[in-house]
């Protein structure tokens, strides 16, 4: 197997999350094969990704800090990583599963006329080369894809697919030479709003509590505020909860909104149906309230309480808050 590819999504020099955890991956397929870890980061910031990135198992870092990445939509990430690829003689590509990189890695498999897996949940090593494993009809079935007859394997990597472990390295990194042509200055990015959301994006929150139906209207959701505020941690919800309007879908959680993997995950109000539980089925603790005692939701729960969240949850606020004053 020859070197992987890490395409490295970054806040001013900060690697988010989905970078940390495929770089570990790629770190213990590359360690079983003997092949190395490339990562490429590009944008305002880009030379300060190397401290953590080497944390991960990254073995050499390619940045280029040019503006025209922040200013140009696509196509100048899209010549870049193409251009790295060539050099490196790379085989294999990890992208976050995000839009910003659903547009990147579409249009890479296009121009290189490679196969790319969507939604990956595991990446495999066999017999040299790389097995993608996704999720299937709501995360009821795991199927492996084989990239057959491609000169290069793209695989988009859900958020929380695996865990960010560290692997400490020493980094190397290199300048990547870019100069935009005119195609790559086509689309210029506009005007940049930031949504108003959660106070980190939910799915790299070690803490999670999600309202569903339950709540009956947006007011309620001032509750799960202030719990989530007394844990240190971040407000979610289901689909139907943002389908009615009730709060934004930044914060949602389940098949069409974010993956997520906290420390802890409450869900109130929260009925269960698959399309939310593939999106939080993997938190290591998960406690639900709900007035329904057969609600799917307790299923997975390892604390279930059944009774009314409107009781439930301000008491449980209120014992919080003693504790930590005591």
């Amino acid at each position: 197997m020859a070197d992987i590819l890490v395409y490295v999504e970054h806040e001013a020099g900060q690697p988010k999350k989905s970078a940390l955890e495929m770089a570990s991956k790629a770190a213990s397929l590359a360690t079983a094969t003997g092949g190395k870890v490339l990562a490429l980061a590009l944008g305002a910031g880009a030379a300060n990704t190397e401290k953590r990135l080497g944390q991960f198992g990254v073995d050499d870092l390619f940045i280029n800090d040019s503006d025209v990445f922040d200013r140009y939509l696509t196509e100048p990430q899209v010549d870049a990583v193409a251009a790295l690829l060539e050099k490196s003689g790379s085989n294999a590509v990890f992208f976050p599963y995000t839009p910003d990189s659903k547009d990147i890695a579409s249009r890479l498999s296009a121009r290189l006329s490679s196969g790319a897996v969507a939604n990956v949940v595991d990446v495999v090593d066999d017999g040299g080369h790389l097995d993608a494993r996704e999720t299937v009809f709501g995360g009821n079935y795991t199927t492996t894809v084989e990239v057959v007859n491609s000169p290069v394997r793209i695989f988009l990597i859900r958020a929380n697919a695996f865990p960010a472990e560290e692997r400490p390295k020493d980094i190397q990194q290199f300048a990547l030479v870019y100069e935009p042509g005119p195609d790559a200055q086509r689309a210029v990015k506009g005007k940049v709003v930031q949504e108003e959301g959660a106070p980190m994006p939910i799915d790299e929150a070690s803490i999670i509590v999600s309202g569903g139906r339950g709540l009956g209207g947006p007011e309620p959701f001032t509750l799960l505020e202030a719990l989530a505020q007394e844990l240190g941690g971040v407000v979610g919800a289901s689909r139907a909860a943002v389908d009615a309007g009730w709060i934004s879908y930044a914060h949602q959680v389940g098949q069409t909104g974010r993956t997520v993997k906290p420390q802890l995950y409450i869900a109130v109000g929260i009925s269960g149906a698959v399309q939310h539980r593939v999106g939080m089925q993997t938190a290591d603790t998960i406690v639900a309230i709900n007035r329904d005692a057969d609600a799917p939701i307790f299923q997975l729960a390892d604390l279930a309480v059944v009774g009314d969240l409107f009781q439930i949850v301000p008491a449980l606020t209120e014992e919080i808050k003693r504790r930590k004053g005591g």
